[in-house]
């Protein structure tokens, strides 16, 4: 099963957003700097995420997302739109 997931950096005050099968191991190479993009950020916090299928809806959530920005989808939720 796939996950979509999305990452909060208070120092760079950005989120990050991907998929992964193994989210526990994912979010531990964010917060080592073993990740080019999230390197600079550390500590990344995890502030959402949910189930998917398989890697291709993972893939369609995760591009929904990115194109509407994960601040406003977070957004969206907490008002339910």
């Amino acid at each position: 099963m796939m996950k979509v997931y999305i990452l909060f950096s208070n120092s760079l005050n950005k989120y990050y957003t991907g998929q992964t099968n193994d989210l526990s191991s994912r979010l531990e190479r964010h917060n080592s700097g073993r990740e080019k993009y999230t390197k600079t950020g550390t500590p990344w916090e995890l502030v959402w995420s949910t189930d998917c299928k398989d890697r291709s809806e993972a893939m369609k959530l995760e591009n929904k997302i990115k194109k509407r920005g994960a601040k406003r989808f977070l957004e969206d939720l907490q008002f339910g739109v």
